[in-house]
């Protein structure tokens, strides 16, 4: 039986999200170079094979988020959360092993189907955190993914020079070791109060939105969600292609330049939630995280040499405050025993966006940097990625400007 919560409970869960996300970090740099080794393409193809790659995992997340959602509701939040460690252990093997483009596309759909990781990290959050300190908790969660890709991407950088698959393998092995790591260390924070029983009709996207209904206010913030990860999600989805295309950059450079990003984020995530939210409150934060957001990727679009990407790395960690504040709003938003349910919708909604997020903002680079593009202009997704966080804005103002009473 796993233990009772006890005030260490943040900190084991941050070590277990922050290894995963150290195996996640070390896999960035060398996708584009394992894609051009199944296909034989160039870097603008790869990152075209690169988004549907992308795609083919967000659409299982969009699918299976509410379900794992929904199971930790009922069952506890840790054998969930062990699953999903597994079945990503499992992925980084397969992707290692991949003789072709096939076989990467079934490791992401094992990763898809089970990526309840940042799901069930937010429902533990929630278990444990009280109102005032729930922003801040779930800043923590960021900062322990931000911390994973410091270190993540800056080892993945140097294992890739002894060939693309290498750090596919210790990602795995790193895998395991966090599975053991949660099998014996990680608690169990779902009160058995506090658990409601698994029903198919609320364990589906359009189920749980459909629950989501009852409260207005987190609606309309997961519709601002929508806009804020189609933005999000141009950085993962073409940096290496980007920086590689633009400025000729290594995959240890790559990985030197997301590391920096994962700092940036981390302090902000880490320390920045706890010293602007609580006197800014969260409205405004999440505000301000955006409005910076939509500068610092233009920033990126615009840059002509490699060096003009540290200030706006600076200036776009200021998104690490959108998510935790839109969170905690949402959050109060809803009972004790749906907390579960509303981290696989808030999931679900990020999966929905993912699947588009890639095949937009990669299709949009292979666009604008192919042979016979009419316009060559690599940072192209990014001034889409300003534009969306702009709306993003848009909605949250408006909506917050309604007044509805927390759970």
């Amino acid at each position: 039986m796993a233990r009772a919560p006890g005030k260490h409970a943040v900190i084991f869960l941050l070590v277990t999200v922050l290894i995963d996300m150290i195996g996640l970090g070390m896999i960035m740099p060398v996708m584009p170079s394992l894609i051009g080794e199944v296909t034989g393409e160039g870097l603008s193809e790869a990152a075209a094979y690169g988004g549907w790659l992308m795609f083919t995992y967000a659409a299982m997340q969009f699918l299976f988020a509410p379900v794992l959602g929904n199971l930790s509701d009922a069952y506890g939040r840790r054998p969930v959360l062990l699953l999903s460690l597994t079945a990503l252990a499992a992925d980084y093997v397969i992707m290692g092993f991949a003789p072709d483009l096939l076989w990467l596309f079934v490791g992401r759909v094992l990763a898809g189907m089970c990526g309840a990781n940042y799901t069930i990290a937010n429902a533990y959050i929630a278990d444990i955190s009280s109102p005032e300190k729930r922003a801040a908790n779930f800043g923590l969660i960021g900062a322990a993914f931000g911390v994973g890709f410091i270190i993540g991407p800056a080892i993945g950088g140097l294992l890739g020079e002894f060939g693309p698959r290498v750090p596919f393998f210790a990602a795995a092995g790193l895998g395991l070791l966090n599975v053991l790591y949660g099998l014996f260390v990680l608690p169990e924070t779902l009160k058995p109060e506090n658990r409601r029983p698994f029903v198919w009709l609320r364990a589906n996207p359009l189920g749980a939105l459909r629950q989501m209904r009852k409260y207005p206010l987190v609606l309309g913030l997961l519709g601002a969600s929508v806009f804020f990860q189609l933005a999000h999600d141009v950085n993962p989805s073409t940096w290496s292609y980007y920086t590689m295309l633009k400025f000729g950059w290594s995959e240890a450079d790559v990985g030197a330049s997301l590391a920096f990003v994962g700092l940036c984020m981390a302090l902000m995530m880490g320390l920045g939630t706890r010293l602007i939210i609580p006197r800014i409150g969260e409205a405004r934060a999440a505000a301000l995280g955006l409005t910076l957001t939509s500068v610092g990727f233009l920033g990126f679009a615009f840059a002509s040499d490699g060096w003009m990407f540290l200030p706006f790395m600076v200036v776009l960690s200021f998104m690490g405050l959108v998510q935790p504040a839109l969170r905690s709003i949402m959050a109060g938003h809803v009972p004790e025993n749906a907390q579960g349910e509303l981290q696989g919708a808030i999931s679900s909604v990020m999966g929905l966006t993912m699947t588009v997020a890639p095949l937009l903002s990669t299709q949009i680079f292979h666009a604008f940097t192919q042979a016979d593009a009419p316009v060559y202009f690599p940072g192209a997704a990014f001034v889409m990625a300003s534009a969306c966080t702009l709306m993003a804005l848009g909605v949250v103002t408006v909506v917050l400007k309604r007044k509805e009473k927390p759970a």
